[in-house]
């Protein structure tokens, strides 16, 4: 049995600012070895998401942290103490080589570990992201276990003959899977036993949290995450399988809301969940002091909160909820696609990322709308004053609430007054009021914010001084981006004050 890590460091760039370790905004593939390195040895994070989907890699990952840093891997070995956890290509979305790539350099990077000593693989976990089948997880492991034994047969190496097989951590990335994630789980649950004779002595199956908002809004992905969890815990007790849930965060509401500064009551929204992504934002847009006090807090409390028992009537009370949430979203994001394009090509890079594979679409006989990924996308909206939080969630509320489900969602999604009010002090109504000249679909999300502040009973704006200053700042890139103007160095500045790009 692996010791389970807390917290998780990845390379999601939605930092504003520059990292302290290098005083750079652009964290290229390079510097990301000394970035896991400072993750390990400086933040006390246990694991370091090593990405192979959607962004270009160092493949010489473990060579380096061995040979540069060999003092302290020799005292923290990878796979043992620390563990680097590669994201893999989805072959089923993106062409096949790139996993090829992944799976022989694990397998050659244990040859090396082995040679220096190391008594375990450096590398014994993969993410899949945007898994939807039990056959895809399947699938995934019966390939790598194909490319050992060619490796073996191949170039013979009796010291690592044996690891032949490798655990992949599902991500599951869209609400309606994650609602019903006990069905995927399940079925490879069987699967496992049927190909081994027994079931896992463990999964770590991975919660999505940013594209669910993406594609469905911000309830949404709140409370497909809360019966994820719980169907995790109940399959954990039908079949003596435990379960150690990953959720991926980011900073601001929109993607999680687990930031060093609203750790304590953000953390309890998940309960239940063993570890939590620790992205840019998080690590670079804080003093370190609160950044490393925030890691031993999870670290410490983490473990000790109990998940939320849902049962089947809640769990199809929460996907009539998400319905009712979605459709005004869906229908307003759809509609606003060209803008927020238009203002995502003006965020600022920070890592050296591919172009997104993903399409937020459904059939509305005008084919299927293409956004920017997740981090852009947020920033793209808080750059011109509209939270994405806001949108089409007020006018779902009342139609909640006409319904009766309003009790419901206060009882499961425990900070929405308080994620929707964090989002709001970044509201610009001015812009929001002069964007209704050219996309009268605004009208709209100015009828969302009048519906949350009558419902819930809170008062949407800025109220504190630098909340003012980030209402400037997005007046000026609204007005600049009229103009034509430059607006890049307006954009990092309302970021920094949010302390997150997106």
């Amino acid at each position: 049995m692996k010791k389970i890590p807390s917290t998780m460091s990845t390379q999601h760039p939605d930092n504003a600012n520059p990292a302290y370790w290098c005083n750079k905004s652009f964290i290229s593939t390079t510097d990301e070895i000394e970035e896991a390195y400072i993750a390990f040895s400086e933040l006390g994070c246990d694991e370091y998401m090593w990405d192979w989907e959607g962004k270009f890699v160092d493949e010489a990952v473990i060579d380096k942290l061995y040979r540069r840093y060999t003092d302290y891997f020799a005292k923290h070995p990878l796979g043992k103490d620390k563990f680097l956890t590669y994201r893999v290509p989805n072959i089923w979305e993106e062409k096949g080589y790139r996993l090829a790539r992944a799976f022989i350099n694990i397998i050659t990077s244990a040859d090396l570990a082995f040679e220096m000593g190391a008594k375990t693989p450096p590398i014994i976990e993969v993410i899949l992201p945007m898994t939807k089948s039990a056959e895809q997880i399947m699938h995934t492991e019966k390939t790598f276990r194909k490319v050992a034994k060619l490796k073996e047969e191949i170039f013979e190496n009796e010291a690592t003959k044996s690891f032949n097989r490798i655990d992949v951590i599902p991500l599951i990335e869209q609400v309606e899977d994650l609602t019903r994630a006990d069905k995927i789980i399940e079925d490879y649950l069987k699967m496992y036993k049927k190909e081994y004779g027994a079931y896992p002595k463990y999964m770590r199956p991975f919660i999505a949290r940013s594209d669910p908002a993406l594609n469905a809004g911000l309830v949404p992905a709140v409370l497909a995450s809360k019966a994820a969890i719980s169907h995790y815990y109940k399959l954990a007790k039908k079949y003596n399988v435990p379960m150690y849930p990953i959720i991926g965060t980011g900073s601001l509401p929109f993607r999680g809301a687990i930031n060093p500064e609203n750790i304590e009551e953000a953390i309890k929204e998940y309960a239940g969940i063993r570890t939590i992504t620790l992205q840019s934002a998080f690590k670079y847009d804080y003093p370190q002091e609160s950044v490393m006090k925030a890691i031993k807090y999870i670290d410490k409390t983490l473990p000790k909160l109990k998940p939320i028992s849902l049962s089947d009537k809640e769990i199809d009370e929460i996907e009539k909820i998400n319905a009712i949430f979605s459709k005004p979203y869906k229908a307003s994001i759809e509609t606003l696609a060209p803008l927020i394009n238009k203002m995502a090509k003006h965020i600022p890079a920070r890592r050296e990322r591919m172009q997104h594979i993903g399409l937020f679409g459904y059939s509305r006989g005008m084919g299927k709308v293409s956004l920017p990924r997740a981090i852009t996308f947020t920033g793209a909206l808080y750059s011109l004053g509209v939270p994405p939080e806001l949108i089409g969630t007020g006018r779902a509320l009342r139609q909640a609430q006409k319904q009766g489900y309003l009790p419901t969602i206060k009882r499961l999604y425990v900070n929405l007054e308080r994620d929707l009010q964090h989002a709001g002090k970044y509201l610009n109504r001015e812009n929001l009021q002069m964007l209704t000249k050219e996309y009268p679909e605004f009208k709209n999300v100015i009828k969302d914010i009048a519906e949350i502040e009558s419902i819930l009973g809170i008062k949407l704006g800025p109220f504190k001084d630098h909340h003012f200053i980030h209402r400037n700042l997005v007046s000026t890139i609204f007005y600049k981006m009229n103009m034509g103007a430059d607006i890049s160095g307006d954009i990092i500045e309302a970021a920094k004050v949010r302390k997150s790009i997106g």
